[in-house]
């Protein structure tokens, strides 16, 4: 029974993260990069396919809402022009390195292969958010990043088979999503200690 959680932490994931994080990016509140979030939507989704292949079953779920959510995240991010971060020659290296990365999994076709590379070109993905969350916070939407915590840990409950391709994909995104809050939390933390 606790299996079924995964389900219920998708739907917090989907509507207390990504639906605000897009309503945020429509008012213009929120500047997503988008460097950042067409990888983070396709790494996941590939991730999650390679994992699949590789006999995991509904556990995958938070990895797939990763991508679902970005590519929402991504496809919204064109519709109000006030809500672009301006891309600089750094998003294009991270982008760049990141698509490389999915080009060497396509060549391998192999699973474990795949999430490794997926984790990296993830990895190149979010540093430019990263670096943007440390330095303009106000531009990112917090519940985007902490509702999807409680998908990835109800992920655990679903996995029936403890192995690199039920986990990595998972601890990755739940280490990535806590540095990315703490650099947005940074600057109020800052202030509470002075």
């Amino acid at each position: 029974m606790l299996k079924y959680l995964v389900f219920v932490g998708a739907i917090i994931s989907l509507v207390f993260g990504v639906l605000p994080y897009i309503k945020d990016t429509l008012r213009g509140n929120t500047k997503p990069n988008r460097v950042t979030w067409l990888i983070w939507a396709l790494a996941p989704l590939i991730a999650t396919f390679a994992a699949i292949a590789d006999g995991v079953g509904w556990s995958v779920l938070p990895v797939f809402m990763a991508g679902f959510g970005s590519l929402l995240i991504f496809v919204v991010s064109f519709v109000n022009k006030n809500s672009y971060w301006k891309l600089e020659t750094f998003d294009y290296f991270c982008g760049f390195c990141s698509l490389l990365a999915l080009a060497l999994w396509a060549i391998t076709k192999e699973p474990v292969v795949a999430i490794i590379l997926a984790i990296v070109s993830d990895g190149f993905a979010a540093v430019p958010t990263l670096i943007k969350s440390w330095k303009h916070p106000e531009t990112e939407t917090l519940a985007a990043y902490i509702a999807p915590l409680f998908g990835i840990l109800t992920g655990f409950t679903a996995i029936k088979t403890w192995n690199f391709s039920s986990l990595a994909f998972p601890i990755y995104l739940l280490i990535i999503s806590i540095l990315i809050i703490f650099a947005i939390l940074r600057p109020k933390m800052m202030k509470k200690f002075k």
